[in-house]
């Protein structure tokens, strides 16, 4: 085996040597683990090599094309493994119905990532805790103060605002070059931090993230979240915590929750004053002060709510974006309907519910480009089967959401921007119909659903009703860069950056 590569850490020699101990030991466990292997009926696998399993097959730059590719050859579901560790993909609906539905009681629990493997703050996660009353609780909470129709009907007024803001910033900006990622995070960004804690915390003119480097140690966070070290394929390794994973998450963290400490303290203490009531609750984080939250716990909550309310929203509307961008013809046709149907200043849900184009356009936008492209990745909480096949426990499940929107045994023309194909069809994204499940299925299927599509659509139906849009440098559209970077959430290469200008009908209002 060559350990060469393990000199690149600048490792002490006592270390190094018990690293090369360690490998001749693995090299000996996953030789068993090789010749065993068949003895299981396992989902079909690719060849894999001692120690490193299947490693060597996956790109880590785009796992889930290499996952795809290699589910042409070994089918819907199959296995792999990752060093010690057995991985095990779905790529079809009917594998993802398996799984998410029909298995979903034994396949939910969660992997923690490294980064988030901090004894203070797992307990009181939203995403990666496992399935227990702690978990039932904070879901519910979430469901009824943040996301069921009568906490969005609650929220209409100041999502409204944010927009409005976005809008006339917008406006300002007429003739320049605008990073549409950037605009779009901090707008959804301030709209969650509004309804949380009752703050905006980030500038729509502070591109750079220069003021305060909030935006930049989130998203850090979240790209820890998917890093990996050599203890996450040999659990041995794990606690050296050798690629620093650990220690970079806590020092963002760190960096993190004193934006809002003070905040969290002075409504504490409003909270529990002899003279408060429960009418005087006007965000969310008085909600959990009422229930008692602890710091930490409504430090990691928030958090996660922050990270996952704006990315995976943001990288939809920049994905939809860019096809409008190369598809002019669908823009235009968007636009028809827009005028057709919505002849009021203000936006309206019903008026939204009449743009047939535009929810196809939308599932169009998701099935090509899901915003989380492998799910979040389950484990096995006991051993199962699957398809006629075994699961062992603890192997961890990833499900190809990105493969099955380009399956052609499922769609004609996959990789055609077509929206048509789903005006006359009943295919719905809300966990239903496997065939698009952008945000999941079951029990770990994305609680905030309904706000991020509602955002959604009021971003993109408003930017496309009021502005046109133009490449710098009057660049092809049909030359235009969509190559991908993977991400928790999908994310574009190089950054969509469009110049806007205000439609003659929009700039007398």
């Amino acid at each position: 085996m060559d350990v060469t590569f393990l000199q690149d850490y600048n490792l002490p020699f006592p270390t190094f040597f018990m690293l090369i101990t360690i490998a001749v030991l693995l090299v000996l466990n996953q030789t068993k683990v090789f010749f065993s292997k068949n003895r299981e009926n396992l989902p079909p696998s690719p060849t894999q090599l001692p120690v490193i399993g299947n490693l060597h097959q996956v790109d880590a730059d785009k796992p889930h094309v290499s996952l795809a590719n290699l589910a042409k050859t070994y089918g819907p579901l199959m296995s792999l493994r990752f060093g010690h560790q057995l991985v095990v993909v779905a790529s079809s609906p009917e594998a993802a119905m398996q799984i998410l539905k029909t298995k979903d009681h034994l396949l939910s629990s969660r992997v923690v990532p490294a980064s988030m493997k901090q004894e203070h703050l797992l307990p009181h996660s939203l995403m990666w805790s496992e399935c227990n009353q702690t978990w039932k609780t904070l879901r519910a909470l979430c469901r009824i103060e943040l996301f069921s129709a009568k906490a969005l009907e609650a929220q209409s007024r100041l999502r409204n605002k944010k927009l409005h803001q976005l809008l006339d910033f917008l406006r300002e900006k007429q003739g320049k070059v605008i990073d549409i990622e950037h605009v779009v995070f901090v707008t959804l960004f301030n709209t969650l931090t509004s309804i949380i804690l009752g703050k905006d915390l980030l500038d729509l003119n502070d591109e750079h993230d220069t003021c305060n480097g909030l935006k930049a140690s989130l998203l850090k966070v979240l790209d820890l979240t998917i890093t990996l070290d050599l203890g996450s394929f040999y659990p041995i390794l794990e606690r050296f915590d050798l690629h620093g994973i650990r220690r970079g998450a806590m020092k963002e963290f760190e960096k993190i929750f004193p934006y809002w400490e003070d905040l969290i303290e002075e409504r504490r203490v409003q909270v529990n004053s002899s003279t408060w009531s429960s009418n005087q609750a006007n965000s969310f984080l008085d909600q959990l002060l009422e229930n008692r939250f602890t710091n930490n716990q409504i430090h990691q909550l928030i958090t996660e709510l922050f990270i996952a309310g704006t990315n995976t929203t943001t990288s939809t509307v920049t994905w939809a974006m860019s096809e409008l961008v190369r598809h002019q013809e669908i823009k235009s046709k968007i636009e028809e309907e827009i005028q057709k149907e919505i002849n009021t200043h203000e936006i309206t849900n019903t008026q939204l519910s009449k743009l047939n184009y535009l929810q196809a356009f939308i599932k169009e936008a998701f099935r090509l480009h899901p915003p989380v492209p492998l799910l979040l990745p389950h484990m096995a909480v006991e051993t199962c089967e699957v398809m006629n096949y075994k699961i062992p426990k603890n192997s961890k499940i990833f499900v190809n959401v990105w493969a099955m929107g380009r399956d052609p045994k499922i769609w004609d023309e996959p990789l055609s921007f077509k929206p048509e194909r789903f005006l006359d069809s009943k295919h719905d994204f809300k966990g239903q119909d496997f065939e698009l499940i952008p945000f999941g299925s079951g029990r770990r299927m994305c609680p905030g659903l309904p706000s991020g599509f509602r955002s959604l659509e009021f971003i993109l139906t408003s930017l496309i009703r009021e502005f046109d849009w133009t490449l710098p440098n009057g660049d092809d559209p049909l030359k235009f860069d969509m190559n991908e970077k993977f991400g928790v959430a999908l994310k574009r290469v190089v950054p969509l950056k469009l110049i806007l200008k205000q439609k003659q009908a929009y700039q007398c209002t």
